[in-house]
């Protein structure tokens, strides 16, 4: 996944008046649609009132684009990287207004339904997301998006998240401008799209939903269905740590100790009865559960510590459990297989080093001698992410917003 700051090679210009909203479209070759998408957006704020802008960031446009934005009445601004976040995060640093929309260049959203964002953020929301799912016009979606992409998308989107989104990939959202530092986007791709909703569930914001109409696109689509619906879902799993790490993990763990009991205990299973060989396979899911489930624990502290995210679960725990505590607990673990594994050497050493008969306890005693090891250095190595903490933008936000509500009340 690249990241990138917006560079823009125009300035902003000076602000006379407040502006409330400013329209931020991405373009990248939109010359068929860009001027009927501005005139819209322009048109609309004349009718309802609105104070507002139009900022087109241009994307190395070669079809005259940026010229067709300006005779329409944009702002326009530039961005040589590459990519749908790249174009949005320049957009985004131009804006001026005290809200912005975001909206894309082809017609397939209606302009003209603006101030249906409006009204959500005038009643104290901090996003406002359309949901095409009821206003689809015919040919404006493929069915592959519409049936698998999407719905997938967002119920992977609601469930790591549990962002409660009906629509998680509608381009068309408003939201306040000074989000944007606690915010901190940072990818260039389509998964700009995940991001922005991501970062609004994690900083708790107060996200709503408005009916919107999906029209069919102008001009040829950027949109590569597999490629960025990949990225899309990439983007989900590596900020997840529960669900890509911790979930697995605990599985894992769970399945080898059942298949380690029912070696153990020689109890039936699927209609016989299993040996040395499978407590083998379970001994090694085992740690590799434990493993796993460790790598989990050091995203969710990274991300605690460095990337500013509040985490009520990792909280609680790093409240209520010490270094000491994974040593007390990983030392005990450890010293159970050491004294297995010197009962059994010292048996071994009595019958003369001949033939080894507690195999299955010996490799118990290995499998908890390796987990026990596991978590004495894996609460140090949590241990040494603790030690440089900094205060994040999220932090700030989160205090801000503690102020607003209790002025609210």
């Amino acid at each position: 996944m690249s990241t990138a700051e917006p560079t823009t090679t125009e300035s902003r210009a000076p602000a006379a008046e407040t502006i409330e909203l400013s329209v931020v479209i991405p373009c990248l070759n939109e010359a068929e649609s860009i001027e009927i998408v501005v005139a819209k957006a322009r048109r609309t704020m004349e009718r309802d009132g609105i104070h507002g802008e139009v900022v087109v960031a241009d994307n190395g446009s070669t079809d005259g684009s940026p010229e067709l934005a300006k005779r329409a009445g944009a702002r326009v601004v530039h961005e040589s990287r590459r990519g749908y976040g790249s174009a949005y995060l320049a957009g985004f640093d131009a804006a001026r207004g005290t809200y912005i929309l975001m909206g894309d260049a082809d017609d397939t959203y209606d302009f003209t339904q603006l101030g249906r964002f409006l009204g959500p953020l005038h009643d104290g929301a901090d996003m406002v997301i359309g949901n095409r799912m009821g206003g689809l016009r015919p040919g404006s979606m493929p069915w592959l998006h519409r049936y698998v992409g999407n719905p997938v998308l967002t119920g992977v989107l609601n469930l790591f998240f549990r962002t409660g989104v009906s629509d998680a990939h509608c381009g068309m959202r408003a939201f306040r401008r000074d989000l944007l530092p606690a915010l901190d986007l940072r990818t260039t791709g389509m998964e700009f799209a995940s991001e922005l909703v991501i970062r609004s569930s994690k900083l708790g914001l107060d996200v709503r939903e408005v009916e919107i109409e999906y029209h069919p696109r102008k001009g040829e689509s950027k949109l590569s269905s597999f490629a960025d619906g990949w990225r899309h879902l990439r983007f989900l799993l590596v900020h997840s740590p529960t669900w890509l790490f911790l979930v697995p993990g605990a599985a894992l763990v769970v399945l080898g100790a059942l298949m380690g009991i029912i070696v153990m205990t020689g109890a039936e299973f699927i209609g016989r009865v299993w040996d040395v060989h499978a407590l083998i396979a379970a001994s090694l899911t085992t740690i590799v559960g434990t493993q796993v489930l460790q790598i989990g624990m050091f995203g969710r502290a990274y991300a605690a510590y460095y990337l500013g995210e509040h985490d009520p679960l990792f909280d609680r725990i790093r409240d209520r459990l010490r270094l000491e505590h994974g040593l007390i607990a990983g030392g005990l673990v450890l010293l159970a297989g050491l004294v297995m594994c010197v009962v059994i050497a010292a048996a071994w050493l009595s019958r003369g080093f001949g033939e080894l008969s507690e195999q299955k306890l010996a490799i118990i005693g290995m499998t908890l001698v390796v987990v026990g090891i596991q978590v004495v250095f894996g609460s140090f190595f949590l241990s040494v992410l603790g030690l440089s903490r900094r205060d994040a933008p999220s932090d700030e936000l989160a205090g801000g917003r503690d102020q607003k509500s209790h002025q609210r009340s």
